[in-house]
């Protein structure tokens, strides 16, 4: 009767949690106690609800609402493993970082996979001479100094991923080393009845403008190399056809208001002059063309023939 009565109670709160928050992160738990969930549930009274429970269970519930809501059955294959819910009125990214800071020092265990690269630094360890089998078994150089083991050089002790034997965990035991640290791991986030992967978080508002104006200048080049006239292409078009039409302005009499400011400069030498030794490396839209103009050799007149004052047939 009791169980029962704890299945009933789990239920009836999952199933009001699932229906009250509209988002919520799907967590793994793995190395994570009792009294490190307790403080997270301190630390985010009031707008979270962590919820943890065997994944028969919850999937009970969660088929129980598959008719109400569709969307909840795509949780149903992510519920394997250490899991658990985190539902929140937070921000997701805030909420995310919290259960991230909040991480505890661990110990190596035996059969587990490495959390991060573990590397021993060289110096005494403090053990006796006659624990040296521990280093030998891991073939770790050490010599006595001053009735201690001393260690003679960094040894990179595990790699991330890779499983722990029971050799390393004995000797970081000795050593009294904790290299690793455990906390709640977000492992996919539900919003608005949609599944998203952890990684969406860390895009900023600076990534997202990157990528649209990486898309835009794809779809004017397309555009362009088509000669198919788009939003994305029409302001380069414009600006080559207005290119276009004050060169022309600049190699005959034709003239329109844009231009004859242009005109006025080439037409005195010592403005362009000045204009060029202000600015001698960037130079301006304006001026670039007048400057071209400026540095291009005049055609040389042509010489007349000087008339001959005899006549070879006379």
């Amino acid at each position: 009767m009791v169980h029962a009565t704890k299945k009933v109670k789990y239920f009836s709160r999952l199933e009001q949690l699932l229906g009250q928050y509209p988002k919520f992160l799907l967590v793994n738990a793995d190395n994570v106690g009792s009294k490190q969930l307790q403080e997270l549930r301190i630390q985010l009274r009031g707008s979270t609800e962590i919820c943890m429970g065997k994944n028969t269970m919850m999937r009970k519930c969660i088929r129980g609402l598959v008719k109400k809501n569709p969307a909840l059955e795509q949780l149903l294959p992510k519920l394997v493993g250490n899991v658990g819910f985190v539902f929140t009125t937070m921000d997701l990214k805030e909420c995310r970082d919290i259960l991230l800071s909040n991480k505890v020092p661990a110990g190596a265990k035996a059969g587990t996979l490495a959390q991060c690269d573990v590397t021993i630094p060289a110096g005494p360890t403090g053990m006796e001479p006659t624990l040296t089998s521990f280093f030998q078994i891991l073939n770790i150089q050490t010599k006595i100094n001053k009735g201690a083991i001393e260690i003679i050089a960094d040894v990179h002790l595990l790699t991330k991923g890779e499983k722990i034997g029971s050799s390393e965990v004995a000797l970081l035991q000795k050593l009294k080393l904790m290299p690793f640290s455990y906390a709640l791991q977000v492992i996919d986030i539900y919003d608005n009845g949609s599944m998203y992967d952890p990684k969406v978080l860390d895009i900023t508002e600076a990534d997202i403008v990157a990528h649209m104006v990486t898309g835009l200048k794809n779809v004017a080049a397309i555009s362009l190399a088509a000669d198919y006239p788009t939003a994305a292409s029409v302001p380069h078009s414009i600006a080559s056809g207005f290119s276009n039409l004050m060169y022309v302005a600049l190699g005959s009499d034709v003239t329109f208001p844009r231009v004859e400011k242009l005109k006025a400069l080439l037409d005195d030498p010592e403005a362009l002059a000045a204009l060029a030794a202000a600015a001698p490396a960037a130079g301006s839209a304006a001026a670039a063309p007048a400057a071209a103009a400026a540095a291009a050799p005049e055609p040389e007149p042509e010489e007349e023939e000087e008339e001959a004052d005899f006549d070879l047939f006379d």
